[in-house]
């Protein structure tokens, strides 16, 4: 036993919950931003220039570069997930397959995995391929074989239930946001919200939950009240620097501080809590899924709500209302309650970086 817990760490195989479910799917998200999310943005500039200015040889190549990024979402995954593992470059670079036949549709009927495919295969391949990296004199052939091989299995056989199963939860949050907008629009909001402020990616969970419709709306609301929430109640703290790095960077800059006083975490949270009926019921918020996960950051939650509503008047004053401007004025209301009843200080949300 010992010997094998020996060898496990000198592969750097650490099965753990922080490995897998948090550093691992955290670097999923890059991968997801780096194609999926990058992708769409450049395709939505283009479709945008062609339905404003007409369709142009630079609008249909903006359009053909963001469809490309688009595609490529499985690799990208497979070499993100490798890269969290502190996965050696052989095993890296083979992962770049993995991640592709994760999300691929098998051509048998098999089914595709999609995005949660995508990481498991990635995630199961590297692991696999690092026992046996360097362990022989053909490493070349040996490391990309067993990384191959062992993903592949897993996306033939794996990949494509867990795809099925994420789409299917994914379904089922939809349909009970339809049926119940008022109570699921604040449930969808607070947890996607408060996963987005976590060590977890929300944007990566809303991507494999294909969540999208009404119930993406309230999942964007809830994220734009932890971010902007954060960046208007830390703004005395962390002044202009901090109110950009939250609002349109991350809230999960403040873990550090919410682990010390987790009191801090009441105002954004509560804002999502009002706001996320309000997306639903009154305002019917919709998004795609990129986009759902996203809020603020970089304002790509922004983008997914003009892609799935249409770039119109109507779209532009409800997102700068209920994105922004709603979500800035309640945190900041809730703040000063919470200060008031002694539950935390202004330095209690200064930033260290």
């Amino acid at each position: 036993m010992a010997n094998v817990k020996g060898f496990l760490k000198r592969k750097d195989i650490e099965i753990s919950v922080k490995r897998y479910a948090i550093d691992a799917l955290s670097s999923m998200a890059f991968g997801l931003f780096a194609s999926l999310v990058i992708g769409l943005i450049i395709k939505t500039i283009g479709e945008q220039i062609g339905l404003r200015a007409g369709e142009s040889g630079f609008s249909l190549f903006l359009v053909t570069i963001g469809s490309t990024a688009m595609s490529l979402i499985g690799p990208a995954i497979g070499i993100a997930v490798a890269h969290s593992l502190k996965a050696p470059p052989l095993v890296m670079f083979a992962s770049v397959v993995t991640g592709f036949m994760g999300n691929m549709a098998w051509t048998d009927g098999g089914g595709a995995g999609g995005p949660a495919g995508a990481f498991v295969a990635a995630l199961i391949g590297a692991e696999i391929g690092k026992l046996v990296s360097k362990e022989t004199k053909v490493d070349i052939i040996v490391t990309p074989l067993v990384t191959i091989l062992a993903g592949g299995v897993i996306a033939r056989l794996v990949g494509p239930a867990i795809g099925a199963l994420m789409i299917a939860l994914g379904n089922v949050i939809m349909t009970a946001t339809v049926l119940q907008p008022f109570w699921m629009g604040i449930v969808v909001a607070v947890i996607v919200g408060l996963v987005l402020t976590g060590p977890i990616s929300s944007a990566a969970l809303c991507i494999m939950l294909n969540l999208s419709g009404i119930a993406a709306g309230a999942a964007t609301v809830g994220c734009c009240a932890q971010m902007v929430g954060f960046a208007v109640a830390s703004y005395r703290a962390n002044g202009v620097s901090g109110l950009f790095a939250q609002g349109i960077g991350t809230s999960k800059l403040q873990i550090p501080n919410i682990i010390k006083n987790p009191w801090i975490l009441a105002p954004p949270t509560l804002t999502a809590a009002v706001l996320g009926p309000v997306a639903t019921v009154v305002f019917k918020m919709t998004n795609i899924p990129t986009g759902a996960g996203m809020g603020s950051s970089g304002l790509v939650g922004q983008i997914g709500t003009f892609t799935s509503m249409g770039f119109s008047f109507d779209t532009l004053w409800k997102v700068v209302l209920l994105h922004f401007v709603l979500t800035a004025a309640l945190s900041f209301a809730f703040y000063l309650v919470f200060k008031r009843l002694g539950r935390f200080s202004d330095e209690d949300f200064r930033l260290d970086y």
